[in-house]
């Protein structure tokens, strides 16, 4: 193929962004390049803006949310053509520490992320290894595609949870995850799906997502009102999905005995305190989730009954990726999904 220059975005010191220029000029026989239609920022591109993710030091490429078409393909990849519309998996793994071994990449020795490796997709074009690139359905657009990968974070929280039948589930953040993971708590039929958030309009949109109850716990105590909706049992399950100390605590304190909470957000500050009697007091269950193994075609066949276009509130042209970081950091600017399209 013809050498390609690529536009990729940086963020190279707190809240400012720029554009490297990478040729790319072969591919390898497992590698497929990507023309990215529609890219999104995650909230990881957040913290990350912030100078604060503990896990990407600045600087660094964003944007690991994307779909687009298939322009080029290596000699040896056979699971996808030509002109097919895609989106991605992100992650980078070794193939061969114990756990990938096993087929739990996601507990891979030395897993990474694309975005991470240098290959974002706040770019014109990405290169990506065959195997984690999907066909997108019919029923997806481009910008819709985009929010697969979120989706699987939340298929994942879920699916680790262990969401049963007629549960009663809390999900503390009403951004995209946590909104994400009330819509799928509710397609593996919790009966009752809580959401706590400070913003009345995203808590309206969870109502419109999967939320059953909605509470502002900036003018309620949530624990409080928790105890009062569950006749003072607790929930069955809870969901982190903010990353501050308070939530976690929120988290842990409105579960019943033997509860699971499952830790979702990124912590800018990781060291935190809590209540560890609760542990032995209430046997509840403290579990993260990061990432996916195995979800994205979980998360794609939930898509076809998931509004996903719900949670698009801006869209920008690539070479305004500084105006499409700067809305999605704004609070007063009600960003859900902020998506950018070379």
């Amino acid at each position: 193929m013809e050498p390609i220059m690529n536009r990729v975005g940086e963020v190279y010191e707190p809240f400012k962004v720029h554009f490297l220029t990478k040729r790319i000029e072969k591919l390898q026989e497992d590698e497929v390049l990507i023309k990215v239609r529609a890219s999104a920022i995650c909230g990881s591109d957040l913290h990350i803006a912030r100078g604060m993710h503990p896990s990407a030091p600045l600087p660094v490429t964003i944007g690991h949310e994307f779909s687009g078409d298939v322009v080029a393909i290596g000699k040896n990849v056979h699971n996808i053509g030509l002109g097919e519309r895609v989106t991605v998996e992100p992650c980078i793994v070794c193939g061969e520490c114990e756990a990938c071994r096993h087929g739990d990449y996601g507990y891979c020795e030395h897993i990474t992320f694309t975005y991470r490796n240098g290959d974002g997709a706040m770019a014109d074009y990405v290169v990506v290894k065959s195997p984690y690139v999907y066909s997108l359905p019919d029923y997806l657009s481009y910008e819709t595609g985009a929010l697969i990968e979120p989706l699987a974070v939340a298929t994942h929280a879920v699916r680790r949870a262990d969401v049963r039948l007629g549960e009663q589930v809390l999900i503390i953040g009403a951004g995209a995850i946590g909104m994400m993971t009330a819509a799928m708590c509710r397609r593996s039929g919790a009966a009752e799906v809580i959401v706590a958030d400070f913003s009345e309009s995203r808590l309206e949109m969870a109502l419109k997502v999967g939320a059953t109850r909605v509470i502002n716990s900036k003018k309620t105590d949530l624990e409080v009102e928790v105890m009062r909706l569950t006749e003072h049992r607790g929930v069955d399950k809870s969901f982190e999905c903010v990353g501050r100390e308070s939530c976690f605590n929120q988290a842990i304190m409105t579960l019943k005995r033997n509860g699971v909470a499952t830790i979702v957000g990124i912590y800018e500050h990781p060291q935190i305190q809590f209540m560890a009697s609760r542990l032995v007091t209430h046997e509840i269950k403290i579990q993260g989730a990061q990432g996916y193994c195995w979800d994205f075609p979980v998360a794609i066949a939930a898509a076809k009954e998931i509004p996903l276009e719900k949670f698009i509130t801006h869209i920008f042209p690539l070479d305004r990726l500084q105006e499409a970081l700067d809305t999605a950091l704004d609070r007063e600017s009600n960003s859900i999904k902020v998506i950018v399209k070379p």
